[in-house]
């Protein structure tokens, strides 16, 4: 009897690709002499040929190895406060196929294309934090100034900060939600379970704080008028005016 001869990995089919990238897989988790060239078939049909089936498989086979990197993230809580960690994952991904045609993604090597899928992830993950970052750096805390700006130092200061901020938030559970994420600093799904029944799931905590941001980065400036943190500016009045008539 002679010895069975495998195809090469370019003329293997789908299904035979993903059972020997499962084994060699395991090899290379374990640290053993593996053989990367099926786990990078995968990543060239994906990728290069955009093989819709090649790319539902690599996303199978590398999405919890992505949520593992996630979790290890020395800013994993920071990041945890802002997107789930399902949207982080997929960001790394589209991040991926939105480098398909770059020379960056032309991997010879296994461990090339999951360090360019890592960094990818910390990359979303860096994006993320920096965005609302600088969005809430914005927002003076409840009874505190803002770092380049000093307000008042009355007693009530964290509640007058939070009548003005509230007045720019039209929906009431605009208004909860802001005070439970700002005021009482809890994450997404903290509130969940804190506040069962309110918000219908993490997904639409994630879509109200957005809309949060975007609404308190827009009015910045009459938000700071409001407070009492600048001179008066022409102009000023009748900004305030229009927009409390839109609300």
């Amino acid at each position: 009897m002679g010895i069975e001869m495998e195809d090469p990995p370019d003329q293997m089919s789908l299904a035979a690709l993903k059972e020997r990238c499962q084994r060699e897989m395991i090899n290379y988790r374990k640290g053993e002499v593996y053989d990367d060239r099926y786990c990078l078939e995968i990543f060239f049909r994906a990728l290069k040929k955009q093989d819709n089936q090649a790319w539902e498989l690599l996303l199978h086979s590398y999405r919890g190895m992505a949520g593992g990197w996630l979790r290890s993230h020395p800013r994993y809580d920071s990041a945890m406060r802002y997107e789930s960690e399902d949207n982080y994952v997929i960001e790394a991904f589209a991040r991926l196929w939105k480098a398909r045609h770059d020379k960056s993604t032309n991997f010879e090597t296994l461990g090339a294309a999951l360090f360019y899928l890592k960094r990818s992830l910390h990359t979303a993950v860096q994006d993320t934090l920096r965005f609302y970052e600088k969005q809430i750096a914005q927002l003076p805390e409840p009874g505190t100034g803002s770092p380049d700006e000093p307000v008042a130092q009355e007693e009530d200061d964290g509640r007058e900060l939070w009548e003005v901020l509230q007045s720019f938030l039209p929906a009431q559970r605009e208004k909860d939600l802001a005070y439970l994420l700002y005021h009482c600093n809890l994450k997404p799904r903290e509130i969940m379970k804190r506040c069962p029944g309110k918000f219908n799931d993490v997904s639409e905590i994630y879509r109200l704080r957005r809309n949060i941001v975007d609404r308190l980065e827009r009015n910045m400036d009459q938000i700071r008028w409001r407070l009492g943190e600048g001179e008066s500016r022409p102009g000023d009045q009748d900004s305030r005016q229009d927009d409390q008539e839109n609300k």
